[in-house]
């Protein structure tokens, strides 16, 4: 019970409702063009290469089933959260792999901070 009443209090706060609809939005969006195909892609060819590759099955779970499918948002957003999640990931084990920047500046006085904060 408590569940349900703290999502009605959640939906009783304006700015807060807003926030959980447009989410919910973008959800409804993504999953939407989640199914749409890219054109001219052989829908048997991705499958044998999806059950042939383990790593690619990995990848195509993680998606939601996107990436068997060549699904327009797949081709254009799983790149980007891919690389988002596995750089952070690799920094502390890879030497070559810079860190990602920090979006925090360091403490300190305000003549002591760089330009860059």
């Amino acid at each position: 019970m408590n569940l349900i009443q703290a999502l009605v209090n959640a939906i009783r706060l304006p700015e807060l409702r807003n926030k959980i609809l447009f989410t919910g939005g973008i959800l409804i969006i993504f999953r939407f063009f989640a199914n749409v195909a890219v054109p001219g892609a052989s829908q048997t060819a991705l499958a044998n290469l999806f059950n042939s590759q383990a790593l690619l099955g990995l990848l195509d779970l993680f998606s939601g089933g996107g990436l068997s499918r060549f699904s327009v948002v797949a081709m254009g957003m799983n790149p980007y959260i891919n690389a988002t999640i596995a750089r952070p990931t690799a920094s502390p084990c890879c030497s070559r792999t810079p860190a990602p920047p920090s979006s925090r500046c360091s403490t300190g006085s305000s003549a002591s901070r760089s330009s860059s904060c």
